[in-house]
């Protein structure tokens, strides 16, 4: 059975080719979440997919070397209608899947449950699923994985689609301060004789009514050896008022990182239980008022406990909290275990995002996107590691008292 077309079909196809990841190579941060998903459900295939108009792609993929199908015989097609999971304990039995050339097959599908890949607009673009040639079913744990790591994967494209936009929103105001220059050097220097004299004819005109041809003639003189520079000046007028326009500027406001803290280890923990990882939320203190895009932070602020999570071996502890230091901060800690056990996180987020942040590949490409949005909060990473405590990672923020004026001239040096 073919499924039928999202409602929003146009739009939804326009969020997921304004991500620019249809046919982008395989990256570690997906081919993690699929890994671990098939490991936390117990089957042999996890997917990554996108749902391109007439096909499926696979972003990321474990157990077959498939990089697609067509969207006709896909499940996913089906599951994008949802907001929450499907799942299909035995597709021969659903009337939906039984006669699918995926099922009839030898080996065929026999168990699908995918999770729509939502993004913050609310267009699904996609799932990740898992597969099994056996009927089985998956429990409340089990489930509750799968979404978060659904959410995971979502959280990874919106992130690096923003990193690009800042990098754009940087290069364009840099431009608006050249410009700025530019401006004043023009308006400062040659012009100005043609200008007055344009402005004394024009006043003269309206006072008298009479056209003075001597000023008209040494008007057209000037200005005919400054028509490159009147140009000049209207192109840098228009770059101004086009410049710090578009959706790709962060949406700034008065927030409570307490509370943003706290949403982010709940969008964790069902990872963290998978791995019996146990997650001390101490992020329940006062609130603690910044100024930040309480989307993208909350985004950073996951992917870093996911990166934490992740990097912890079974039965590890993670401790979050929000307290404040110089400033408002948040403090993550991936401690040791007492059998002598070492958390991994340390070198991912000295080399992902201390010491080479700006460079976008490589393992921890999402560490890297995440200290870019950090970078434009104006936070401050601290990073340590001692045997016997563990990695600490502190995040200190601005405090929430600086005025619109010192914030708009803050976000012109990003």
């Amino acid at each position: 059975m073919k499924a039928p077309l999202p409602d929003n079909e146009i739009d939804r196809l326009a969020a997921l080719y304004s991500l620019d990841i249809l046919d982008s190579a395989p990256e570690q941060d997906f081919d993690d979440i699929v890994a671990l998903a098939s490991k936390v459900c117990g089957t042999p295939m996890s997917l990554v997919t996108l749902l391109d108009t007439d096909r499926q792609w696979f972003k990321a993929r474990v157990g077959t070397e498939e990089t697609g199908t067509d969207r006709d015989i896909s499940f996913c097609a089906h599951a994008i209608l949802n907001r929450d999971l499907m799942v299909v304990p035995d597709a021969t039995k659903d009337p939906r899947f039984a006669d699918n050339p995926q099922v009839t097959c030898d080996g065929g599908v026999r168990f699908y449950a995918g999770a729509p890949l939502m993004t913050t607009d609310g267009f699904a673009l996609g799932t990740l699923c898992v597969v099994d040639n056996e009927p089985r079913r998956l429990d409340g744990e089990q489930l509750q994985a799968l979404r978060a790591l659904a959410r995971q994967a979502t959280l990874q494209m919106e992130l690096r689609r923003h990193a690009v936009a800042l990098a754009n929103t940087t290069a364009r105001l840099q431009e608006l301060e050249r410009r700025k220059d530019d401006l004043a050097a023009l308006l400062g220097g040659d012009l100005r004789a043609p200008l007055r004299l344009i402005s004394a004819y024009v006043e003269k005109l309206g006072a008298t009514g009479l056209h003075d041809a001597e000023m008209a003639d040494l008007i057209g003189r000037a200005t005919a050896g400054h028509i490159r520079g009147f140009l000049d000046l209207l192109h840098h007028l228009s770059t101004l008022a086009e410049a710090g326009f578009g959706a790709e500027t962060l949406h700034m406001r008065q927030i409570d990182l307490t509370r943003i803290t706290q949403r982010a280890v709940e969008a964790v923990r069902p990872i963290a239980a998978t791995k019996q990882i146990w997650i001390l939320n101490q992020a329940g203190g006062p609130a603690l008022p910044i100024i930040a895009d309480p989307v993208r932070l909350e985004q950073v602020l996951t992917h870093l406990l996911f990166a934490a999570v992740k990097y912890t071996p079974t039965g590890g502890r993670v401790r979050v909290g929000t307290e404040v230091e110089s400033g408002p901060a948040v403090r993550l800690d991936d401690m040791d275990l007492p059998d002598g056990l070492r958390p991994e996180l340390f070198p991912h987020l000295y080399y992902g995002a201390i010491a080479h942040p700006a460079d976008v590949p490589g393992p921890d490409q999402g560490l890297a996107v995440a200290k870019k949005i950090l970078d434009a909060h104006h936070a401050t990473v601290a990073l340590s590691d001692r045997p016997g405590d563990g990695t600490s990672l502190h995040v200190v923020f601005p405090p929430a008292d600086l005025s619109p004026a010192m914030v708009l001239d803050d976000l012109m040096t990003v």
